[in-house]
């Protein structure tokens, strides 16, 4: 049993790298520092609807064997796919944007470099490890990646007296602090992220299930399940440990954070040398890691456009893949608070969710598309829970703007 689920764990972990990003990075640490242990919360609602979503995102690769880009062009009013389409396209502009930024301050703080420089170091080396590597081979660099983010935050937790019990309430207590809208806004466009709705639906394709034995199926699509809730538990974990971190180490000491320079610099007196270095070590392999997976997500959101499939050979792909790396590098060189272009490009993903969300809900549901496959009423009823209170917190945060 265990055997045969190692060899469909994988995809979850790369959807995992996209929210523990550096944007998540910024929106935890301005939580965490400003608000304590309050707006933990967040993070397991948030966590929570990622795991459905998700895995009705997978499913639909599975069975249709289309990706959700594709699907929705082939499936959708041709105005109304495009602008879904090209609203994802740039919130996965908008999530490259935020994950070169976050590597380039990491490497800013480890070795001294200039944020540009740092920022086409990284687009440059994620543009290279996609056109060199299979899905096969990014997924075990994928899980390096998260496996030392994971040992680094150990390190930093073990370093902080936490308050578990207010920490303990802080996770299944909503709270709406004074002023708080735009940092929970930040925080769920963090964890639930579009791009991550449309990569699943692609990269899910390339383990073998089979359709045609709905005993060995089922079996299969148990694994994916396991996969997805194992690697978004993951990220729940290193999620709220940035925010376990930032409230102990600053906002217990009167300090709010409004840059992740200024957390390094700031945790050096506080925890130590080593935890300063390990905090810009996480940070970059993170980046990295990250920028790896906006990229191919520009590329499949792209490639659906036009009803192809995700393929590295293929021209539209490399244009949503170029594209992506280009337009982000183009705007980064024009922001001037790092700290604050990571966090507004989060609260930019959630405004784009609840068109994914609901294009989620539709191509699931149906019938048609999904046949016997379709959603259930329960998974309807969740399903349709989620795109409600993604409305109301968007609807919350423009009157709060």
């Amino acid at each position: 049993m265990v055997k045969d689920f190692i060899k469909y764990v994988g995809p979850g972990l790369l959807i995992t790298v996209g929210f523990i990003d550096p944007g998540n990075w910024a929106s935890n640490v301005a939580a965490g520092s400003y608000y304590g242990y309050k707006l933990l919360w967040m993070v397991t609602l948030s966590t929570i609807m990622l795991i459905i979503l998700q895995h009705s995102a997978a499913k639909f690769g599975i069975v249709t064997g289309k990706s959700l880009s594709e699907a929705a062009t082939c499936y959708l009013n041709p105005y109304l796919s495009k602008f879904i389409l090209i609203g994802a396209f740039l919130a996965s502009i908008s999530t490259a944007l935020a994950e070169i930024l976050g590597g380039a301050i990491a490497l800013n703080m480890l070795f001294n470099i200039n944020f540009k420089l740092g920022a086409f170091i990284i687009s440059v080396i994620s543009f290279i490890m996609i056109y060199t590597n299979s899905y096969n081979k990014l997924e075990k660099w994928i899980i390096c990646f998260v496996s030392l983010i994971g040992f680094c935050f150990i390190f930093e937790l073990a370093l902080v007296d936490i308050e578990w019990k207010s920490a303990a309430l802080g996770w299944v207590c909503p709270s709406f602090p004074k002023d708080s809208i735009p940092i929970i806004m930040s925080v769920l466009g963090a964890v639930v992220m579009p791009h991550n709705l449309f990569l699943h639906s692609e990269i899910i394709q390339n383990k073998n299930f089979n359709l045609y034995n709905k005993e060995i199926f089922k079996k299969q699509i148990t694994f994916e399940f396991l996969d997805t809730l194992f690697s978004m538990i993951i990220g729940w974990a290193i999620n709220s440990a940035m925010i376990i971190v930032a409230a102990t180490a600053f906002f217990e000491n009167g300090i709010g954070v409004e840059k992740l320079e200024q957390a390094k610099v700031l945790l050096k007196p506080i925890l130590g040398e080593a935890a300063s270095f390990v905090f810009a070590l996480a940070l970059l392999f993170s980046g990295l890691s990250s920028s790896i997976t906006a990229g191919i997500s520009g590329g499949v959101i792209y490639s659906g456009l036009f009803k192809k499939t995700y393929n590295v050979k293929q021209k539209e792909t490399k244009i949503g893949i170029i594209s992506t790396f280009l337009v982000s590098l183009f705007i980064i060189f024009f922001i001037k608070n790092t700290f604050k272009g990571l966090v507004i490009s989060q609260i930019i993903l959630s405004l784009q969710l609840p068109f994914t969300v609901f294009l989620v809900i539709y191509l699931t549901s149906s019938k048609k598309i999904m046949g016997e496959y379709e959603n259930n009423l329960i998974f309807k009823i969740l399903l349709w829970c989620i795109g409600i209170v993604v409305v109301i917190f968007n609807i919350l945060l423009v009157f709060k703007i």
